[in-house]
């Protein structure tokens, strides 16, 4: 499988995908790190851009992340908003965890708003779909469609038994 090849190939799966618990709210466009991967106190930036990375992109797609090596001797993130917008956040020293939990804590959306998000995401599903835990039960709650032989019956020359008149009515 060509998705499993690489350093550390569980940042590829869909499960780790999947996992990632920032999301950033609407107004966050870009994400540009800053960050020298040679010093010590850099290393929580490194950490946080090789594990955190594709599950940011995965969970914010319209976000660009962009990482800046050797430009600044400070890590920190720069982070652009809506209207010109924009927060800086000091990196030094932190861990990748620390990090992440004060981008979440800033920037990232509640865990209240996303359930919110999600339970509204399952009611705006695609209305073709029908079954159990779909918006209908049967298509024939569609209009137009034809309604369930248990409610009205279906027309003797639709059923398959009843060919030609060879049977008598029921």
């Amino acid at each position: 499988m060509p998705f499993r090849l690489g350093k550390d190939p569980i940042r590829h799966t869909l499960k780790y995908l999947e996992k990632g618990p920032l999301v950033f709210k609407e107004r966050v466009r870009v994400m540009l790190v800053h960050f020298n991967p040679r010093e010590k106190s850099h290393a929580g930036v490194k950490d946080f851009l090789h594990w955190y990375t594709p599950q940011i992109q995965y969970k914010n797609p319209n976000v660009q992340l962009v990482a800046m090596k050797d430009m600044m001797p400070s890590p920190f993130i720069r982070l652009f908003l809506d209207g010109d917008e924009e927060v800086i956040v000091d990196a030094e020293g932190k861990t990748k965890e620390d990090i992440l939990s004060h981008l979440t804590k800033i920037l990232g959306k509640s865990q209240s708003v996303l359930a919110a998000e999600e339970k509204e995401a399952q009611i705006v599903e695609n209305k073709s779909n029908f079954g159990v835990g779909c918006g209908r039960y049967c298509i024939c709650e569609v209009p137009g469609q034809v309604p369930c032989p248990s409610v009205v019956p279906l027309p003797k020359a639709w059923r398959g038994k009843y060919k030609n008149g060879d049977m008598d009515d029921d």
